[in-house]
């Protein structure tokens, strides 16, 4: 079979669908592309994009409130126009939308959209219930599976009778309410927790366990420290075991008393969208509806790949995007591989969080022996100018070799130093050598430096950019 003779199915249109897509294209293939709902995803649509201009908005509010600098720049209590601000992020988004997905798609002679829902009829045949009601088959040599997933609900009694927010209607939301509660202690709920709070609402966190539970233990004390100072209040082991909404009030009990919002923020994690593609009747091996799927993106049906949050695989759009370009090389006779080896992880609180690799309990778990170094952020000189030394930087390290096994950050600039741990955790390189390298002066990721430093000396007793 030539390239131009082979037919590829995909399903979805976000980040790994897409890029599945236009790979596959690139490769010679031609591509049906199956969207039940809007063009684009999660990320884009109601995901990654509007949370951080929500985010990014958000911050600039506590800025005018509050900041280092308010002996000598007067503080403003912000006046907030949420309908202004959702119509500014809304306009992003559509914009965005527009230039990185339908415009692309109309413009590839390749790639055929069919509008409607997909279903395996067999491992070559899906059927499509299209917007209009119509069905149509498609035949397919290979298919791609990118359906994404949905935001998860407990079974909580009583939540389903009420109006909730998920993540997706709370960044649609016109309103900033006066009193929030949020059921989640991982990156959603954390992120959009503090958004909320600094948009004018009184946000109560309930942890199951305590913020960011998989992580080091560091990382969310620091960022409940952070937390307590803005007057987040954040329940530790607390749980919720009746909910309801009487007179436009959230009634919650709790292991920790009654608890009373107007809005109630349920972010508990996400629920592959496999339900419906009929998935176990072709053979398609499923963990509570994940796809699971190899490092070359194969399901153990042949000719079946799937990548991204309907997956095994962790959920970020760019290991998505990576998984759906690699599964399309594999799918047009290549042989690529997704190596999470070295992946970036980022949280968009305030300060950030990153981290890349094992973290000091992961690595002894796989048997390594560790040494591993915390520098305290009052040690950064780009920290120390900014009036802003909370957080800290720690290193993981084999001990006898000195490799560098992860990184863990937590500090205003995370997302941005993170990726210089990753080149070296890509590079195999020492803690010696990165203490070696030039960093650039007054910057957070010279804060790498330094912490690599601290394994053979003492960076107190250093001068400012010692070498």
């Amino acid at each position: 079979m030539s390239d131009n003779d082979l037919h590829i199915a995909v399903i979805g249109s976000g980040g790994s669908a897409m890029a599945a897509a236009l790979k596959s294209a690139e490769r010679g293939a031609r591509v049906t592309l199956i969207e039940r709902g809007t063009l684009g995803g999660t990320c884009v649509n109601i995901g990654c994009v509007p949370s951080k201009i929500m985010i990014r908005a958000a911050h600039v509010a506590h800025l005018r409130r509050r900041s280092p600098f308010d002996e000598g720049i007067a503080a403003v209590e912000p006046s907030i126009n949420r309908p202004r601000l959702l119509a500014q992020q809304q306009a992003r988004v559509d914009e965005l939308r527009h230039a990185k997905y339908e415009g692309i798609l109309e413009d590839n002679p390749a790639i055929t959209v069919l509008r409607g829902e997909a279903r395996f009829i067999d491992s070559n045949t899906l059927q499509v219930t299209e917007t209009d009601g119509t069905e149509s088959e498609v035949r397919f040599d290979r298919a791609f599976i990118g359906a994404g997933a949905r935001p998860a609900i407990p079974p909580v009694p009583g939540l389903a009778d009420t109006p909730y927010w998920t993540s997706t209607t709370a960044l649609a939301s016109d309103t900033i309410p006066d009193r929030l509660i949020v059921i989640g202690a991982s990156v959603v709920a954390v992120e959009l927790a503090q958004a909320f709070a600094r948009l004018g609402s009184e946000v109560t966190i309930l942890a199951r366990s305590r913020l960011f539970s998989r992580e080091d233990p560091a990382v969310g004390e620091a960022i409940e420290t952070a937390f307590q100072a803005e007057g987040i209040k954040v329940l530790n082991n607390t749980q919720a075991s009746q909910i309801s909404y009487t007179n436009e009030e959230f009634v919650l009990a709790s292991n920790a008393g009654e608890l009373r919002a107007d809005r109630l923020l349920v972010a508990v994690g996400r629920t592959p969208n496999t339900d419906r593609l009929n998935l176990e009747a072709i053979g398609v091996e499923t963990d509570r509806g994940s796809v699971i799927v190899n490092e070359k993106l194969q399901t153990r049906v042949p000719g079946i790949y799937a990548a991204g949050d309907c997956t095994n695989q962790p959920q970020f759009v760019y290991v998505a995007a990576a998984g759906g370009s690699r599964a399309a090389v594999n799918m047009t006779g290549g042989n690529a591989r997704l190596d999470l080896s070295a992946m970036p992880e980022v949280v968009f609180t305030d300060p950030q969080i990153a981290t890349v690799g094992l973290s000091e309990a992961d690595a002894e778990v796989r048997g390594f022996v560790t040494d591993s170094r915390t520098l305290t952020l009052d040690n950064v000189p780009r920290a120390q100018v900014n009036f802003d030394t909370g957080g800290f930087i720690k290193m993981v390290a084999e001990r006898e070799s000195g490799r560098l096994l992860g990184v863990q950050s937590v500090a205003g600039e995370a997302g941005e130093l993170i990726q210089t741990a990753v080149m070296a955790l890509r590079a195999g390189m020492t803690v010696n050598e990165i203490a070696d390298e030039l960093f650039p002066y007054l910057t957070m990721v010279e804060g790498l430096k330094l912490c690599a430093q601290t394994f053979t000396k003492d960076v107190k007793q250093l001068s400012c950019c010692a070498g």
